[in-house]
């Protein structure tokens, strides 16, 4: 058996950090397992599905270095589900509802007031045919629910009936039918809620596992009927924890500042995205991970914790940074270049600066600090400006290394008596325009000594 999985996104908005959890987690599932991945849009909600959000989704996912096998669109696959409806019609287990919502609430407040559970009576299952032709009459439309299989033989006596699955993540998992209402499979206006499409498309596609938000863990038991009421056997189940803020609020589409999208354009390394998204809340420390085939080998769906994990931005910042320091040059060679940064010393300035950065194109920033001139001159005291000239008459000539920096600040501090900070601060301020930055001693070769004299002050 070939594993498969899916990421089954609604293209209503764009993905956030939440969303890439699942998507990751099922990615990572298939590399493991030598699987397939298809990225299959819920876009039943014809109003609300946008194509635009759809292109975003598949953006976002190829940045993050998921590549599905397989892309489905559920609104190109009605009439599939429509043959299930009929199947489940033919076979007494999809029956028509003419109640509005108003009156479906208003039973279900009566059936609390009697200390009753709020479930669907199955009060359609009543109706006469002449019942509901009248109901037609008015202009009501059906709506249509599944008969869920919790009774015996007579469908107003529900019994305790058990759905049993064995977790990937929680292990074994236990829903009473007879504790739920039966689900509306179409809306009075024939469009699929999610329940029906999400089933028939995973008997279709041949998926095996099934991993996605402990969210759903309600919905299990009924899929689970669904699935054997059109003779399928289900997939595997796993219900991992989802990313809340460090308040404890979940994440949605409408917190833009964290669409993968965003967090892109922001200069965040897809890695770092992808290391925290998936190793936050699980038994693993959270380290940034070089690539999803290491990542893969850290993802354990029964080591996730099963209480929600909270995002903290400032995580990704060092997540990056870390990853960002790492780097080789041959790892930025090409974005480098897009900013005009090559040539022979591009190496030696990546080793360089990389140490300082929080984005790889803060690059940018350092390259004309080391090969351009500088933008103005430091603020300086007569005092520390008498001490930079007096320090620049004595710069050594060239072949300049790194250890001429060493060289130079020695016979500095033997001819001026300065030290520390009162030595190398003045220096740094004069060469760079920062307070900090780059290790002198490796950032002098790279400078020369006549671009060096030209900082002067």
């Amino acid at each position: 058996m070939t594993v498969t999985v899916r990421f089954a996104p609604s293209p209503t908005g764009y993905i956030h950090i939440g969303n890439t959890r699942p998507a990751l987690f099922n990615w990572l599932f298939a590399l493991k397992n030598g699987g397939n991945y298809v990225l299959r849009y819920d876009d039943t909600d014809v109003e609300r599905s946008k194509q635009e959000y759809s292109e975003a989704i598949a953006i976002d996912l190829d940045w993050l270095g998921i590549k599905p096998s397989r892309v489905e669109y559920q609104s190109k696959r009605f009439d599939v589900y429509q043959r299930a409806v009929d199947k489940l019609k033919e076979a007494g287990l999809l029956y028509a509802c003419y109640e509005t919502a108003e009156e479906l609430e208003r039973r279900r407040k009566i059936r609390l007031t009697r200390r009753m559970p709020p479930v669907y009576g199955r009060e359609a299952l009543k109706l006469t045919e002449e019942e509901k032709a009248a109901f037609e009459a008015e202009g009501r439309k059906p709506h249509w629910r599944f008969l869920l299989p919790n009774f015996a033989e007579n469908p107003f006596e529900t019994q305790r009936t058990e759905v049993h699955w064995d977790d990937l993540v929680r292990g074994p998992q236990t829903v009473d039918l007879a504790s739920m209402s039966d689900p509306v499979l179409v809306r009075e206006d024939g469009t699929y809620l999610y329940t029906l499409p999400s089933v028939v498309d995973d008997i279709d596609m041949g998926i095996t596992h099934i991993i996605r938000g402990d969210d759903h863990v309600t919905n299990t038991g009924v899929q689970i009927a669904i699935f054997e009421a059109l003779g399928a056997k289900p997939p595997v189940f796993g219900h991992h924890n989802l990313l809340t803020t460090v308040s404890g609020e979940g994440l949605s589409k409408r917190s833009g500042a964290l669409s993968i999208g965003s967090l892109r354009d922001s200069g965040y390394e897809p890695m770092a995205v992808a290391s925290l998204a998936v190793l936050i809340g699980t038994s693993e420390n959270v380290v940034p991970v070089a690539t999803m085939a290491e990542l893969a080998t850290k993802v354990d769906a029964a080591a996730t914790s099963k209480s929600s994990a909270k995002f903290d931005p400032s995580d990704l910042d060092a997540l990056n940074r870390a990853l960002i320091h790492q780097y080789t040059y041959a790892d930025v060679a090409d974005r480098l270049a897009a900013m005009g940064i090559e040539g022979e010393q591009a190496e030696s300035f990546w080793l360089l600066v990389r140490g300082n950065l929080e984005r790889v194109a803060d690059a940018a920033l350092w390259w004309p600090v080391v090969f351009g001139d500088l933008n103005g001159k430091p603020e300086l005291s007569d005092e520390d400006r008498d001490f930079v000239r007096a320090a620049f008459e004595l710069l050594p000539a060239e072949p300049w290394d790194n250890t001429t920096w060493k060289t130079w600040t020695k016979q500095v501090q033997a001819e001026t008596g300065r030290k520390g900070k009162t030595l190398f601060m003045p220096l740094r301020q004069v060469l760079t325009l920062k307070d900090s930055g780059p290790e002198l001693a490796e950032l002098l070769p790279l400078l020369g000594r006549e671009r060096t004299l030209s900082r002067l002050p």
